[in-house]
């Protein structure tokens, strides 16, 4: 198992060494810089190459990648052009919010797909089996945001059952009831609409699994010698099935981050993902690569995760 951890860990570091570059590249290779739209370009153009020169923007590449590197390395992201606070501050109180959203909407994704995967794969070819496949059929067709702003639509303005913005009443006491209470209440929306969603190949995967399982011959081998079905399904047929599922737990992970980035511009939800599409339309690199920096290593960490409990749920199983 150390093996494992510590040969995936020597092989993540070149690979967000060149993650690093790509971000850094692609951020540049987008037009104007940080300064565009942020200065009267009625100034004297002096002035502002000398603005420009003294932030280091008509360097070479390579010496801002130097620069910037050396400071991701410290854990100082640089400074944002736009909200005039270090990166690292400007994240971290935004990435309390897209945790809480990650975490409720990873609670209703498996709520919702082990108990339909179950069913539709064992009573497959039934009318309930062809009822849970039409709705994830319907959930790969259907586009995320979509879906979230007719979600948003029904139950947020039309019902208004739900808020349509922000993540807690204005006014209330952070570490009160009400607070915790009204925390909960902006969340279930967001997460629930971006669930329904991202629950469908879960559900698909954990059927057809279920159905591959019923036909080994391991589980002929039970009933022949007289178990009960309820004993076959438990003790068998479901602990097999769902062993791929636990293994995509880091993966789902990693999506989920991905996701919310629709999801909280939909529902003004004040998180990373609000802050990321919000960084590229006002051109504020510092945040935007920073950012992208952080999904990345996300995105590699839950490969890593995958993996860990790939081998811990099979201990026969050794990823190479």
């Amino acid at each position: 198992m150390w093996k494992l951890i510590v040969r995936r860990i020597m092989i993540m570091i070149p690979q967000i060494f060149i993650l690093s570059i790509f971000v850094f590249l692609l951020a540049k290779a987008m037009p104007g810089d940080a300064l565009s739209g942020l200065i009267d370009p009625n100034l004297d153009p002096a002035a502002i190459e000398a603005m420009r020169d003294r932030l280091g923007l008509n360097n070479p590449w390579y010496i801002q990648y130097r620069d910037w590197i050396y400071g991701v390395a410290q854990g100082d992201f640089g400074r944002s052009f736009r909200y005039k606070m270090d990166v690292t501050e400007l994240i971290g109180q935004r990435m309390t919010n897209t945790v809480y959203l990650s975490a409720l909407t990873l609670i209703f994704t498996y709520a919702i797909a082990i108990p339909l995967g179950i069913t539709s794969g064992r009573f497959n070819d039934t009318w309930l089996d062809r009822t849970i496949t039409g709705y994830t059929y319907l959930g790969f067709a259907a586009p995320l945001f979509i879906f979230a702003l007719l979600m948003l639509w029904v139950f947020g303005f039309q019902l208004g059952w739900f808020p349509t913005s922000g993540s807690v009443r204005p006014g209330l006491s952070p570490g009160s009831l009400d607070y915790v209470i009204s925390k909960l209440y902006h969340l279930i929306l967001p997460s629930l609409s971006m669930a329904l969603i991202t629950t469908v190949g879960t559900v698909q995967y954990l059927r057809s699994e279920i159905i591959d399982t019923k036909q080994k011959d391991f589980i002929i081998t039970a009933r022949a010698k007289g178990a009960s079905e309820q004993r076959v399904y438990n003790r068998h047929i479901l602990r097999n099935s769902l062993l791929p599922i636990a293994a995509f737990f880091g993966f789902e992970i990693t999506g989920l981050l991905g996701g919310t980035i629709f999801i909280e511009n939909i529902f003004n939800y004040p998180g990373m993902g609000e802050l990321f599409l919000r960084s590229i339309t006002l051109r504020d690199f510092t945040v935007m690569t920073a950012l992208v920096l952080l999904y990345g290593v996300t995105s590699i960490i839950g490969a890593l995760l995958s993996d860990i409990i790939l081998s811990l749920v099979d201990p026969r199983i050794r990823i190479k």
